[in-house]
Order: structure tokens, then sequence, then C-alpha cells
């Protein structure tokens, strides 16, 4: 995801802070907020989501909705955009990444988390039943790509097909997984012809990794690319661009939590105020810098800046069709590699939140922000 400091994983169990806050603007998304779509169970066995109700316009007085969004939290508290989630009551966890979201959502701690494309995926191929409720992307993903192939000293590898061999850092269950099948695929590779090595992608597992040469190509990401290169350019380590997409947000929500009205509404209202924190942090790269990545995260301003200007533009889409499409090449790919049952990505999407963080997003570039 594109607004951690890093590609680690924050971990915390407990919520952190819970606030009433006020009114949401008027938005052109609110009215999308009564249309219906169909959301077919991915999986079995699963409750259906087949005919959801449509979506209330109003939240009733009292609903809490438990968030897994760390830096959206921050985002909210540094534009002033809590005061748009008036009559919800937002609990924040410190939680984040895939595991330990489906975890939370398992233990009914969550009601959204904020990961990319590929929990959706293996929760629903683990028995649990969720639902996409919002999609950011990047505006020119290939050029600004969330990970770079790490490659380590001596290695030998200069492109993707000298991968062949070599043995590749691998968490199957994580986005750095699947696109290391992706890099395979693109350079003609099969999962045999390298050898691959299972290591979860948290903290700087993989440049440690990479380092001792314990493998010789891993995916890194966000900040872990600067530093590796910093700490062991000159000892021969490099990375690769792997010219592919890798930028999906996704905000995921069980379906049992979209199957109430009231917190249905709820993720509704946060969704909007989602879509216009986007458009802030893209509009106030200064103070996001000072107040995220340097107060909040304990990061240094270089390596703020790097991030900051490797993210490039966001691209908040009122449609879903593009990304549905994308994200059915990377189930094939995955039902395919890692012998899972194939599932229908448009399934994995409640389609009535489609439109309102694109319109929200849109909307607040307009001057409908604080």
């Amino acid at each position: 995801m594109f607004f951690t400091s890093s590609n680690r994983t924050i971990t915390g169990a407990k919520v952190t802070r819970r606030r009433a806050l006020s009114a949401l603007l008027a938005l052109p998304a609110l009215g999308l907020l009564t249309a219906c779509g169909g959301a077919a169970t991915a999986g079995s066995p699963q409750a259906s989501l087949a005919a959801p109700a449509p979506l209330a316009t109003s939240v009733p007085a009292g609903t809490t909705i438990k968030v897994g969004d760390p830096s959206i939290r921050v985002a909210l508290e540094l534009s002033g955009l809590t005061k748009e989630l008036d009559g919800v009551n937002v609990e924040f966890a410190n939680i984040s990444g895939g595991p330990q979201t489906t975890e939370a959502f398992r233990a009914k701690a969550l009601d959204v988390g904020s990961v990319a494309d590929i929990p959706p995926i293996h929760a629903t191929w683990t028995g649990l039943n969720v639902r996409i409720i919002a999609s950011a992307y990047r505006q020119d993903a290939v050029d600004h790509p969330l990970y770079e192939l790490g490659v380590a000293p001596g290695s030998g590898i200069n492109s993707l097909a000298d991968l062949r061999g070599k043995k590749v850092a691998y968490s199957p269950g994580q986005a750095q997984g699947a696109l290391v099948l992706r890099i395979l695929a693109k350079a003609g590779l099969k999962q045999e012809d390298v050898k691959l090595v299972e290591l979860p992608s948290t903290g700087d597992t993989y440049a440690t990794a990479l380092s001792s040469k314990q493998v010789d190509a891993a995916p890194l990401g966000g900040v872990q690319i600067k530093r590796y290169l910093a700490k062991y350019k000159n000892d021969g380590a490099a990375t690769l661009r792997h010219g592919l997409r890798d930028d999906p947000s996704l905000l995921y929500s069980p379906a049992e939590a979209l199957a109430d009205p009231a917190k249905a509404a709820a993720l509704a209202k946060y969704v909007a105020v989602w879509g216009k924190a986007q458009r802030w942090i893209e509009d106030h790269p200064k103070e996001w810098l000072e107040g995220y990545y340097i107060k909040d995260q304990g990061l240094s301003r270089e390596d703020g800046q790097y991030l900051i200007e490797a993210a490039g533009k966001r691209d908040l889409p009122t449609s879903w069709a593009e990304g549905i499409a994308r994200h059915q090449q990377t189930i094939d790919l995955l039902s395919r590699e890692q012998k899972k049952p194939q599932l229908k990505a448009a399934d994995l999407y409640d389609t009535r939140y489609e439109a309102i963080a694109g319109t929200a997003f849109a909307a607040a570039a307009k001057g409908g922000t604080a």
C-alpha cells in the first residue's frame, strides 16, 4: 500500500481512539449510496451478499465502526476532515496488512481494513467472506512502482531473465508473493526454474536476506529500496524495475459488517472521507511529510520526501471495471500457480460503494476539502 512508510506491517491489538465526528459535506457520491449492486458469493461455504440492501443515506445514532487504516487516521487529523464523519463513532486500530487485518476480521475486532489486492483473495480462499468497498491506484503505475526487485551483491542478476536458477524471496499470501509470480511469468520462467524461499515480507527481512545472500532477489518496497541501495550498492547490490503494475490500494470489509444496515451506511461515509483524504495527501505534500512521515512514522526528512516523490499522482476511479479486470488476471495467475480454486473477481466487490471514493476525490479537487 502506498501510504505506509515502508513495506513493514504495523500490528496492534486494540482500538487506540474513538471519536464522534461532525457533518459530511454534500457530495454527488452520496446520491450513489442508494444504488444497489450485486456481490455474489466468491467462494464456498460463505454467506451470500447476492442482493444487498440499498445503502441508507443517514447513519443511525451511536453506530460504531472499527477501522484498520493507520495512515488515514493521521490524514484526517492533519486535514481537519474528521469533522465530516458526523454521527459515526470511529475506533481506529493500529492494524494494517493482510494477515493482521484478516485475523482481526475473524475475531470480529475490525469492520474495515486497508490492504493491497492479494489479502481479499486469500481471505476468500480460507473461507472468510469479505468485500472490497474502495480502491485507489497510481496514475503512472509502471514508472511509480510500489516495489522494485532487490538484487544481492554478486548474484549476477542484471535482468529479469537472469532469475533462472536463483533463490527468490517469496511470501505467498501477500502482494509481494503475487508480484514474484508475475515477474517470473514476464521473464518466461516457471516456479521450478527458480528456488522460491518463503520469507515474511515484514520490516527489513528481505533487505537482510539479500545482504546476507540468503536469497539472490527479493521485492523491496517503500523506503527499503532507498536504504538497501545506500547501504549495499558499493558492495554490488542493485534493484531492477519490473515494469508491471503493483499499485492497488483497497479497503475491504467482512460481509457480516456490510450486511448490517447501520454499519454499511457508516462505512459509506468513511469511504467518502477516505477519498477526500487521498486528495488532501496529494495536495499537501509538505504537511504530509511533516505530520505523517516525520512526526508519526519517525522517518528522516529525506526518507519521507523520497516516498512522496515515489508515489506520484493518485487515481481513484468512479468505475471499478478496469481494476476488476486486472484483479481477475491476478486471481487467474494465483489460482494456477498456487493450485487454488478459481474465483470471479467481480464477486469480491460490493458495487454499492463503487463511485463513492472516486467522486469524493474529484470533488475535493474543486475545493471540497476543509
